[in-house]
């Protein structure tokens, strides 16, 4: 049995995350239990952990800070793979812009920045939030880009985003997008995977990348 803790603190689309893994679970012939839960018994006991979020930082950080939520993600990234999706990779980092400042898990080292209001790509002013499909290019091989052809698109819905830097390889970037500036999609460390965009929306290429998930065992 393939146990998967889809970690609930309010602030994801939980319940398409658990039905494209059970989807993908059944394509592969796999026996898979996925708990949607914030119960640390449950998450501790699971094979593999999911950190979603969508929503306000400020929010999603208070949630985070009052359930422990923080300390479970921790504990997971010491022992597990655990794939954080958009809001969950950015509260890995240090510290975000949006809500005048917000700190975060500091799992990793960054700040998420706001797109801001005038942003603009040859000219053309760009809608904030980023909503729509966009390239993703592969910078470093990795067992879960595996059937998944470089600069395939998959689906973001943000207004802040991990700028793509010279730190960017110590922060282990390994996807990276372009709206209007380079933006980090893509963080791999160990045995901890996190993108921007939402796999679940993704079609066939954000499906692959979950079943990838189901049977990494966290090496790179």
């Amino acid at each position: 049995m393939n146990k998967i803790a889809v970690i609930d603190y309010g602030m994801g689309n939980l319940h398409s995350v658990a039905k494209a893994l059970e989807h993908v679970g059944a394509q592969l012939g796999q026996q898979i239990e996925v708990s949607v839960t914030s119960d640390p018994q449950l998450i501790a006991q699971s094979d593999r952990v999911i950190f979603p979020g969508v929503g306000a930082i400020r929010d999603c950080m208070a949630e985070i800070n009052r359930l422990n939520i923080g300390s479970l993600v921790r504990e997971a990234v010491l022992s597990k793979p655990v794939f954080a999706i958009c809001v969950g990779m950015q509260a890995l980092m240090d510290r975000s812009e949006e809500n005048g400042g917000v700190d975060c898990l500091g799992i990793i080292e960054g700040q998420v920045k706001f797109f801001g209001e005038e942003l603009k790509d040859d000219g053309q002013k760009l809608k904030v939030p980023h909503m729509g499909w966009n390239e993703v290019e592969q910078l470093t091989p990795h067992p879960l880009w595996q059937g998944i052809p470089d600069r395939s698109r998959f689906y973001f819905v943000h207004s802040y985003y991990l700028p793509h830097d010279s730190r960017s390889a110590e922060r282990g970037v390994v996807g990276v997008t372009r709206y209007g500036v380079d933006v980090a999609a893509v963080l791999a460390q160990k045995n901890l995977f996190a993108t921007q965009f939402h796999p679940e929306k993704s079609q066939e290429v954000g499906l692959t990348l979950l079943r990838n998930f189901l049977q990494w065992d966290g090496q790179v």
